[in-house]
């Protein structure tokens, strides 16, 4: 017999299913069970950085468990994860079995009975293809997340007390990607807020050939109205785009069209040809599922998660766009079935990979099966909703292009006026048949004139915009920026991205992200005092080490002592600094026991309103927002929003205690 260790139950149900009747026992270890301790730093500075890892408590009898279950059979098979997070606890598995020598940062593996696979999809074909070709536990991918666990320790550790002493507050929190995320709201916030909007005006025409075309005003004497304008920003350039039609303006050009004649200038037909997106890879699958369904990061990576371990899906943490001959060739073959000859293209369609260090050996995210499978029938909408996403993604990348005719008309007045108009015509659907993202058919899709023939205006509409200042930040935009900056990792994002909406640093308006007062005094604070640890271009570089570290192209005693020394130098400089960061309140009202201001504060647990004269006066009242037209079902009071302490959302009765009413789904809500 042989023991295979995963890390999840659901994984396990999954390889029991795949591998019944054949001489193996699976058990879950429950995620990780050896890390680094809650209540204090663990790195010796003095002996190379050296981790201190203990054994989670909590974890006790799965860990008696592994050692006895490894005593019962022939040989042990470490099958988690094929990432960095899944060698590690496959590592931790060798530790506990006495078959690692760990001398941090050297490690050393035993020559004992310990072997380790690795596979992308959890199909009978890969997992049996795996254990013919077992491997070694991959001990550079334990050192990168070794030495990623150590530099987040050292921030994480040695900068929150400070932000404790400076504030007030010992639930607060400091991180080496987490702070930059939110610099990335905080500076595009003061962009914002800097930018100085102005009106300007478009003139669009109607004209007789067709009425319902709005042809707009793009030039006059072959000089263009439109300026573009390009501001450098903290995440690299915006650009705008406005014209030089205004108010002191408007009216002149208006009349002197209003005088015109004006003449068919140019009629253009092309073919554009539109190719599929490449398939997801982990961020551009959040980014997907957020703007199709308003998936948060972290939802869309639990949904994936199971996904795969239930044998659906390749493995969810990638940057990849590989996808194996096998699938594309069956995929091939699938839409040429379903959809017909003209829809294939020549050749497979192959895609290159952005990333300099992504990992190649890594497939793409794709179903792992192109038929309908029972096993998602079991499943949640949610389930089923990103996994047809990620279906229909895969498999139109193995499509024809679609085609899109376009007709561009040119409109000249004698006075040398210059209008343009245009119709857009699918002509060819291609893998728009199956990942659809646009409409657009006109019904009257011809011009009914030709060049040099002369048209009547019917009509002139104006229209005043606005310049728009660079827009906020979704989770979709805000995970675009840190993978295009190296920031992070995609597999981390929903986990940051949770945390400092959790610490109150960032809330929600609508979809977009606004950093609080508690967020905006952090983040300049720390980019003032450690400018070149928070910087994009030093996180970037610092991600790009340690991704050099899994490739064994560096060594992780360099890596930490480049990061350590201008660190050490700043933090100690700003341990001795006593000036207090200073957060600004909101304030909301004034306090009915005492007259004094009611202000907005933060806790671990969210916002509250307060006495600004505390402690004096200690009065308080919860912040609560009433769902719209919910009434609670068993007094009729109004339905409110509610959080637990582990910031869970669910509605409750506003006249609690009286009334105990909650509900956790908003469906169910009367």
């Amino acid at each position: 017999m042989a023991l295979i260790i995963v890390e999840s139950p659901t994984k396990a149900r999954t390889f029991n299913r795949i591998l019944q009747g054949k001489d193996y026992f699976v058990f879950a270890t429950m995620g990780h069970f050896r890390d680094l301790p809650k209540n204090r730093l663990a790195i010796d500075y003095e002996n190379n950085f050296k981790p201190e890892y203990e054994l989670i408590p909590s974890k006790k009898k799965i860990i008696e468990k592994i050692k006895q279950l490894a005593k019962e059979n022939n040989e042990v098979i470490i099958a988690t994860d094929p990432d960095r997070e899944g060698e590690s606890i496959g590592y931790h598995v060798a530790y506990i079995l006495n078959q690692v020598d760990e001398n941090w940062p050297e490690i050393t593996l035993k020559n004992q009975n310990l072997k380790r696979i690795v596979f992308h999809e959890i199909t009978q074909s890969a997992l049996m293809e795996a254990l013919k070709n077992p491997e070694k536990i991959r001990i550079n991918l334990v050192k990168a997340q070794m030495s990623r666990r150590i530099l987040d320790r050292i921030v994480g550790y040695e900068l929150s007390p400070i932000l404790w002493k400076k504030i007030g507050k010992n639930w607060l929190s400091a991180g080496r990607v987490q702070t930059v995320a939110l610099r990335l709201v905080v500076e595009r916030e003061k962009e914002i807020n800097n930018f100085i909007k102005e009106n300007y005006y478009q003139i669009y025409a109607f004209f007789d050939f067709d009425k319902d075309l709005k042809i707009k005003l793009i030039s006059k004497d072959n000089q263009s109205y439109e300026n573009k304008i390009t501001l450098n920003l903290f995440a690299g350039n915006y650009q705008y785009v406005k014209t030089n039609i205004n108010d002191k303006n408007i009216n002149e050009i208006k009349n002197d069209l209003l005088t015109d004649e004006f003449f068919v200038d140019d009629i253009e037909e092309t073919i554009q040809k539109r190719y599929p997106p490449p398939p997801f890879t982990t961020s551009l699958l959040q980014q997907e599922a957020f703007n199709r369904f308003g998936f948060s990061s972290k939802l869309t990576m639990s949904l994936a998660q199971s996904l795969y371990e239930n044998g659906l899906i390749t493995y969810h943490r990638t940057d990849s766009f590989n996808l194996s001959t096998y699938f594309v060739f069956k995929a091939r073959d699938y839409i040429k079935e379903k959809y017909g000859e003209k829809y294939l293209p020549e050749k497979p369609r192959g895609y290159k990979t952005k990333s300099r260090l992504a990992q190649e050996a890594h497939e793409a995210i794709r179903p792992t099966k192109l038929e309908s499978n029972p096993k998602l029938e079991r499943l949640s909408t949610n389930h089923k909703k990103l996994y047809q996403l990620i279906f229909n993604r895969a498999l139109a990348t193995q499509m024809k292009e679609a085609e899109i005719k376009v007709l561009t008309i040119k409109i000249r007045s004698k006075k040398n006026y210059l209008f343009e108009g245009k119709k857009e015509n699918i002509i060819f659907d291609g893998f728009l048949k199956l990942y659809r993202d646009i409409e657009l058919n006109n019904k009257n899709f011809n011009f009914n004139v030709k060049p040099n023939d002369k048209v009547n205006l019917l009509n002139l509409n104006e229209e005043v915009n606005t310049t728009n200042p660079p827009p906020r930040y979704t989770e979709a935009s805000l995970i675009k920026t840190l993978e295009e900056k190296g920031i992070g990792r995609p597999s981390t994002y929903a986990s940051i991205i949770s945390l400092i909406q959790t610490k109150s640093y960032l809330e929600k308006q609508g979809r977009y992200f606004i950093p609080t007062n508690l967020g905006l005094a952090i983040s300049d604070y720390l980019s003032e005092k450690f400018p070149q640890i928070f910087s994009l271009d030093f996180t970037a570089l610092m991600e790009e080490d340690l991704d050099q570290i899994a490739e064994d192209q560096k060594e992780p005693l360099e890596v930490l002592k480049e990061f350590y020394q201008p660190f050490i130098s700043l933090l100690n400089a700003e341990k001795e600094n006593k000036n207090m960061i200073e957060v600004k309140e909101e304030e909301v009202g004034i306090c009915p026991q005492c007259q004094g201001k009611l202000v907005i504060k933060n806790s671990k647990f969210g916002k509250f309103i307060a006495c600004s004269n505390y402690p004096k006066c200690k009065y308080t009242k919860s912040i609560v927002k009433t769902v719209a037209n919910k009434k609670c079902p068993l007094c009729g009071g109004d339905i409110v929003i509610k959080y637990t302490k582990n910031k869970k959302k669910f509605f409750g009765c506003s006249n609690y205690p009286k009334c105990n009413y909650q509900e956790w789904n908003y469906k169910k809500l009367t």
